[in-house]
């Protein structure tokens, strides 16, 4: 696999709004043993799209990983404006987001519905899967893209799910 999508939910979503909150270190865990066995077959693309919560603590793990792997980190917006609003903690969040490799935006601006869909499309198109902190129990707005996704043939998804996370806090407490 060339490049790998990393999405999920959101902090607002989990109900985690500290940065000592402990489940971020088991979501990193369990993000950074799936990621390993990736790296180990070759993957040369990290893939984000700039959103808050789960996406950040995986760019933190993966910037991590980097000293040690061979592999490169793209940030992928979907408009240039994205994050603009944000308050002055998440805006030095952003600045991480933009300090990789490669970071584009599809569009400069929001000017209508579509562009949603043709940034999805996009985003499916230059990736080869995606590995997602998603249960579809627990479901958000991002179950448009992974619709999308399933219906990509050869398209591979790999879902962390709280069943996951649950495991891997139990793997830590032993």
């Amino acid at each position: 696999m060339n490049a790998l999508l990393i999405m999920g939910y959101t902090n607002f979503e989990l109900g985690i709004f500290k940065a000592s909150d402990p489940k971020i270190t088991v979501i990193k865990k369990a993000f950074r043993k799936r990621l390993e066995s990736y790296l180990a077959e070759g993957l040369k693309w990290v893939i984000f799209t700039g959103a808050l919560g789960f996406e950040y603590w995986a760019l933190e793990e993966t910037k991590t990983m980097q000293k040690d792997f061979d592999f490169e980190i793209a940030t992928l917006f979907d408009f240039e404006t994205h994050g603009k609003n944000w308050n002055e903690a998440n805006q030095q969040k952003l600045e991480i987001f933009k300090s990789v490799n490669f970071v584009k935006a599809a569009y400069e601006t929001y000017e209508n519905p579509s562009q949603f869909r043709q940034y999805h499309a996009f985003l499916i198109e230059n990736t080869q899967g995606a590995l997602l902190f998603y249960d579809d129990e627990n479901e958000t707005k991002l179950h448009f893209l992974i619709d999308k996704m399933k219906q990509t043939p050869d398209y591979r998804l790999d879902f962390i799910t709280f069943e996951n996370l649950q495991e891997t806090y139990e793997e830590m407490n032993e």
